[in-house]
């Protein structure tokens, strides 16, 4: 090979992703213009990052493996061993190998193998090669488009909620790291993408720049859970609040509410506050269920046991009465 990448970079031919990322991070750190300025040193960078383009992409990989370093004028070879070319209507070839032509079948017979009749050879040939050359193109104006990149970032709950604002690290390949502000629109679920426009990779010769595709993960919450655009909350209670009706404090996304909690509340017993829960977009909010718990103390003195026992008396339950198997 006129290039051996993987001596540049200094990895095994069977050199993993991680170890050529790694390797690259080394190299650029130490070349760099920033930190080592001089002919030299830009030249070792130029190089460690023209390597690293190829080795870093699975497919531009295995073509340099089975081509070498000019593989990018190889095209994709057919079955015959010579590239698959094809005329393209603006002019030039692009893809089958010079060698499995048959200029017959284009020119006539009389402009095959040794024929002459005025036609310049050296024209076909250069269209053919202005045909393999041409970049493949994509984003404004034609030019090729930056890489995307793909990211994930943890949450809060309360911020999938209501809503917020993230610091998102991207190292870049030239091993510079970014820290980029990212906002979250209220109610985003677990596993959503958000697309972060032109916050990807640059493009070359001024092309549009890639997106980051942020996969967005939410922390569980202690105390609340989601359920659609609802929200379940437990609200721990006392015996007295239970039994004899209060109104207790209960905090929401929208601030804290005085909850009624009638008398004779069970544990279990569910209380809608409504408007309250999940409000993504412009449609209506999802509701808060708040769950009472009733918090029985650990221990009693014996006049409390002798109140507890008259209540026992005076009012006679049956909660298992209809307990079957």
């Amino acid at each position: 090979m006129a290039d051996d990448y993987y001596k540049t970079l200094g990895v095994r031919r069977d050199a993993s992703q991680d170890e050529i990322q790694k390797a690259y991070r080394n190299l650029a750190r130490k070349y760099h213009p920033d930190v080592n300025p001089g002919a030299d040193a830009k030249k070792k960078f130029q190089e460690v990052q023209t390597a690293f383009d190829v080795l870093n992409d699975p497919q531009k990989r295995e073509m340099y493996d089975r081509y070498g370093s000019s593989f990018e004028t190889m095209g994709g070879r057919g079955p015959g061993g010579g590239t698959q070319w094809q005329w393209q209507p603006g002019g030039g070839f692009s893809g089958q190998g010079v060698e499995d032509i048959d200029f017959g079948q284009f020119f006539g017979e009389r402009f095959g193998a040794g024929g002459g009749g005025g036609v310049d050879l050296g024209d076909i040939f250069r269209q053919f090669r202005r045909g393999s050359e041409r970049p493949r193109r994509g984003g404004a104006g034609g030019r090729r488009r930056g890489a995307d990149l793909q990211h994930e970032v943890q949450i809060p709950f309360t911020t999938s909620i209501t809503g917020g604002e993230v610091q998102l690290t991207v190292q870049r390949q030239d091993a510079r790291t970014e820290t980029i502000s990212v906002k979250i629109p209220p109610g985003i679920e677990d596993g959503k993408k958000i697309r972060l426009r032109g916050q990807g990779e640059p493009a070359a010769a001024g092309g549009t720049p890639g997106d980051i595709l942020l996969t967005v993960r939410i922390a569980p919450h202690p105390h609340f859970q989601r359920k659609g655009k609802d929200l379940n909350v437990r609200v721990p209670v006392t015996l007295g609040e239970a039994a004899l009706g209060a109104k207790v404090d209960v905090p929401t996304p929208r601030g804290t509410v005085a909850l009624q909690v009638p008398p004779g509340t069970s544990s279990g017993t569910k209380l809608r506050i409504k408007g309250h829960g999940v409000a993504a977009g412009s449609g209506t909010p999802g509701d808060l269920f708040a769950e009472i718990q009733i918090v029985i103390p650990k221990q009693f003195d014996d006049e409390a046991r002798r109140m507890i026992q008259k209540l026992e008396e005076r009012a006679p339950q049956a909660p298992r009465s209809n307990l079957r198997w």
